[in-house]
């Protein structure tokens, strides 16, 4: 008979090995937090919800919101997709509906749902759009910007204070400038 050998264990109960006070990435993570409340609400393929707009275009993704995907049980095709729709716009949608399970099914790469049911309300506050990229300082604002930092002692805060002015001047320049 074998001897059972047993996997040393910290004071917390885990391996050594699985140490919480490392850091790691979010991606790791994500699947482990919010998979049980996306699976609940039917969304297994999580990348349905965050990739909407590009599933079904910007001014599809305005008007709606996916909040439930529910399949026949014991299968993962035919399944019915209810929509969260802003009233104004719930009988267009209800036009594009085949246009919509197309962008889905093509989305996922099966044919996962085969009914969309919409649902009136109110939809979710969009995301912020993000920053875009300051554009670079022309050399004349360089060097106002270096006369201005170049006082400061601190090289640390002088560096932290350059940055913070290249991003202002450029963010605040229009992004096609009259030429």
């Amino acid at each position: 008979m074998a001897a059972k050998t047993e996997t040393p264990r910290t004071g917390s109960g885990k391996p050594p090995g699985d140490r919480r006070g490392r850091m790691r990435p979010i991606g790791a993570e994500l699947s482990s937090l919010i998979g049980a409340p996306m699976g609940r609400r039917g969304f297994a393929e999580a990348g349905l919800v965050a990739h909407w707009p590009e599933v079904v275009g910007q001014e599809i993704a305005r008007a709606t919101a996916p909040s439930k995907l529910s399949f026949p049980r014991g299968e993962r095709r035919g399944g019915t997709l209810t929509l969260r729709v802003a009233g104004a716009h719930a009988t267009e949608i209800q036009h594009l509906v085949p246009q919509i399970i197309e962008r889905i099914n093509g989305y996922l790469g099966y044919g996962a749902i085969a009914r969309l049911k919409l649902e009136q309300g109110r939809l979710p506050k969009p995301r912020p759009p993000a920053m875009r990229e300051p554009s670079p300082l022309q050399p004349a604002e360089q060097a106002e910007l270096d006369a201005a930092v170049g006082r400061i002692g601190d090289p640390d805060l002088r560096r932290a204070l350059d940055a913070l002015g290249r991003a202002v001047k450029g963010l605040r320049r229009p992004t096609n400038p009259a030429k």
